[in-house]
């Protein structure tokens, strides 16, 4: 049973807008200790961690777990900078891998607030914390793995982890690696599905029998992705919004074209 009256009941507006990426509000710095304490850890244990993270020494004078360890625990994640307040919720976390409870408890709690607090991470086993993006962003990621690892194309599903590590990468994301591993994704699942192991998603577009214009549309995503994923340009940057989109897309168009060949296969009693 839930913790909380509003779950419980069914109170609640949903998950908040996405409107922090790259920084740690106060709040988020706070909840990591509150959220640690309630997991069952001291305030000593949880300076370990984070004097660990930061290379910081613990102060000799704060030796009583209450005021003075807590009070340095909140002024060490106070100060740090933002990209280290997730590698610390991160390290908290893994430390608990052999407490399942209480590590779930801490995991539940931080992807709460992230939710809660428009914050646009999530806190994912056993990758750590990954880019969270809106729900149709992690329902075509998270299908398109399923899929992928369901019809044995494991080397596609390892594409599309590796377009979320590259856009969840800290301080400074890779969002044209990210763009690079989707497109990648796609392109294993057409050589696979046409047999032609050797040809780029270029060519083998025409060969997709791709209904139009959803041809041409696939047409465009690839020169997009040639022209910004894989030839980079001095000075250009892609923005959250764009990556998010072309990795997005990547996964439906990869969901699409396999589970149309699964059909296919059905109807016709062909393997």
């Amino acid at each position: 049973m839930s913790r909380y009256f509003s779950d419980r009941h069914g109170f609640g507006s949903g998950d908040a807008a996405i409107i922090v990426r790259e920084d740690a509000p106060p709040a988020l710095r706070y909840a990591i200790a509150e959220i640690a304490r309630r997991a069952g850890l001291a305030p000593s244990s949880i300076r370990s961690i984070l004097c660990g993270v930061l290379f910081e020494a613990p102060d000799p004078s704060n030796w009583s777990e209450y005021p003075s360890i807590w009070d340095e625990v909140l002024s060490l994640l106070d100060t740090c900078e933002w990209y280290k307040v997730y590698d610390i919720a991160e390290t908290i976390w893994r430390s608990l891998e052999h407490r399942y409870d209480q590590q779930e408890l801490f995991e539940a709690e931080l992807n709460r607030l992230f939710r809660e607090k428009g914050i646009g991470w999530e806190l994912k086993s056993p990758l750590g914390i990954v880019f969270r993006g809106d729900a149709n962003f992690t329902n075509a990621t998270e299908k398109a793995v399923v899929v992928f690892q369901e019809t044995g194309r494991e080397t596609a599903a390892v594409e599309i982890r590796e377009a979320l590590k590259d856009i969840s990468r800290r301080p400074v994301p890779d969002r044209t690696g990210a763009i690079q591993h989707a497109m990648a994704a796609v392109e294993c699942a057409a050589r696979d599905l046409t047999g032609e192991p050797n040809l780029t998603l270029g060519r083998l577009i025409p060969r997709l029998n791709v209904p139009r214009p959803l041809d041409s549309a696939l047409e465009k995503l690839w020169g997009y992705a040639s022209e910004n994923g894989r030839h980079i340009r001095e000075g250009t940057q892609h923005s959250a919004a764009e990556a998010e989109l072309v990795v997005s897309i990547a996964c439906a168009v990869s969901v699409f074209l396999i589970q149309r060949e699964t059909e296919i296969s059905s109807s016709t009693g062909l393997p």
